[in-house]
């Protein structure tokens, strides 16, 4: 069948293929709500440092070893931030506030620029989530001596830079394509409703159709 056929068909059961479209836009506008949020998203900065040894005798040599002592200790506690043990950390410490918090229900993101860390943690709950970043912030600059033998049981020095701030993640991309991919479904409904309601009409339309079933043409009246 030539597509200028297909386009006939189409076009003389138009109806039949705008019906789905029709039923799934109303039904969509009756029924469509604000997606909610996928989950929520805190981060937090760290300026991190170590003690001064006060034992070079050269200031500036001090403060150099000092500030790479720092990028070091930003490097590894990046690592420990990211791996199962500083998760089980921060769930113990809720734990010890009486709330039952897994390791597995939030998600913890690392990244270290020189000596500064960035430490950044997902749920779904964003009353939970405020209270999970308190404990990593506690867990983090409390407890990081245990994550970093290389201290020598010293604790590194943790300036938090920022007031966590809970925000909501950006909805994901498959419910964007929600409603569009909805009329898209329906769109090919009517269009193969129109063709079988096409192939069930027994009704003969044009020369082609009726020399089709072998029936020879005597004559044709024109369309004015």
């Amino acid at each position: 069948m030539e597509l200028r056929r297909y386009w006939r068909i189409l076009k003389r059961r138009w109806l039949l293929v705008l019906l789905p479209l029709i039923i799934v836009v109303v039904f969509s506008l009756i029924t469509w709500q604000p997606p909610p949020p996928t989950g929520f998203n805190v981060g937090v900065n760290f300026l991190v440092a170590q003690e001064p040894a006060q034992i070079a005798p050269n200031v500036d040599e001090e403060r150099y070893y000092n500030w790479l002592t720092s990028e070091y200790i930003v490097n590894g506690l990046t690592d420990w931030a990211i791996s199962g043990k500083f998760k089980t950390a921060v769930s113990q410490n809720l734990a010890e506030q009486g709330l039952d918090v897994p390791p597995y229900t939030f998600n913890v993101v690392a990244d270290n620029v020189r000596s500064k860390l960035q430490l950044s943690i997902s749920t779904g709950n964003a009353e939970m989530l405020a209270q999970i970043m308190d404990a990593a912030i506690v867990v983090m600059t409390e407890e990081n001596a245990k994550a970093l033998p290389q201290l020598g049981g010293d604790t590194a020095v943790l300036v938090l830079l920022d007031e966590p701030i809970v925000t909501p993640l950006p909805q994901n991309f498959s419910s964007q394509l929600d409603i569009p991919l909805r009329l898209t479904l329906a769109l090919f409904a009517g269009i193969g409703l129109a063709l079988l309601a096409e192939y069930l009409d027994p009704t003969l339309r044009d020369r082609e159709e009726t020399e089709q079933i072998g029936l020879t043409v005597l004559g044709e009246i024109p369309k004015k």
